[in-house]
């Protein structure tokens, strides 16, 4: 199958015309009820004759707003997408008395969002089969969906998927200080704080970043946070370390539950992601293909052109295939 995607060249011209018009004219948001209360900001467009339908699952700081170019390529390839906001980042409501708290009492609590959204926003639009689509922390939840409800998606592709974090420090050092810092926000009466080292928001030059080898997608990302500050999310909370760290056990403990065909991608120069880990729970999935990508860094939807076209275009095949 041949597929159409958005080069770098095309993008730096006609980002705020030909994708920002799209994003006008034919994607529909709404605002959904999450558990406890929480408001979770949702998107979605559906082409005519679509192929069929995929759920996007974002990573941590992201918002559906960072996903405009890949949703666009998306429909123009006739799937019907649909988005949605974590809680706690994003347009979505936040859980703490910092709005840029990197935060979440479970992972569960995301899984159910999820589950909500493709119940309520994705079933009546849905058109052929529901697919799932995952970056980062979207794959630890899409990887907790699929053992929830082994058969939600006929299929899932999980893009750098946080199995594994790359840690800074030794695994007893991170622990103790996680235990340390839950313990010091029990004792202050707060729900959450900064894990040690974290800070509010802070926007690195392209020169620093380690997420992508696209100048011109990690300046539109940038220019973005920068119109959009409600959007901005600082550093994580040592609640939501703890509960990354049992999300990412489960899944590893739980890997040869998961059935749903998928495909992972794992990005070669990840400096996010523990790939060692990553791989070796992937390899436990039952019905799993595993890519991986040499040089990419852990952006595979707003990589460089040489590698988010054979992303993508592995990934259409994938969902695509009856």
């Amino acid at each position: 199958m041949s597929w159409t995607f958005t080069d770098e060249a095309t993008l730096e011209r006609g980002f705020s015309t030909t994708i920002e018009t799209f994003w006008q004219r034919q994607v529909e948001q709404s605002v959904m009820t999450g558990k406890d209360g929480v408001s979770v900001h949702v998107a979605w467009c559906v082409p005519n004759n679509a192929r069929n339908t995929v759920v996007i699952s974002s990573g941590r700081i992201e918002s559906l707003l960072k996903y405009k170019e890949l949703i666009f390529d998306l429909y123009q390839n006739q799937l019907a997408v649909f988005i949605l906001d974590h809680r706690g980042q994003g347009l979505s409501g936040r859980m703490t008395d910092d709005p840029q708290h990197g935060f979440v009492a479970s992972f569960d609590d995301y899984v159910d969002d999820l589950l909500t959204f493709t119940d309520t926003i994705v079933a009546p639009r849905q058109v052929g089969q529901l697919t799932l689509l995952c970056h980062s922390m979207g794959g630890a939840i899409g990887a907790l969906t699929l053992l929830r409800d082994p058969s939600r998606f006929s299929k899932a592709v999980l893009a750098s998927p946080m199995f594994g974090i790359r840690p800074a420090l030794p695994p007893w050092l991170a622990n103790s200080l996680v235990h340390t810092g839950l313990a010091w926000n029990r004792l202050r009466k707060k729900r959450s704080g900064y894990f040690f080292g974290q800070t509010p928001y802070v926007a690195f030059p392209y020169t620093l970043n380690k997420l992508t080898h696209s100048k011109v997608r990690y300046e539109l990302f940038r220019q973005l946070y920068d119109e959009e500050r409600q959007i901005q999310l600082g550093g994580v909370t040592s609640e939501w370390l703890h509960a990354a760290q049992v999300a990412m056990n489960r899944i590893e403990a739980c890997a040869p539950q998961i059935t749903t065909p998928t495909l992972i991608f794992s990005a070669d120069g990840d400096s996010i992601i523990d790939n060692d880990r990553q791989r070796r729970v992937a390899r436990r999935f039952a019905d799993a293909q595993l890519e991986v990508i040499p040089e990419a860094y852990h952006e595979l939807f707003t990589e460089a052109d040489q590698y988010r076209d054979k992303v993508l275009t592995q990934t259409l095949d994938f969902l695509t295939q009856p």
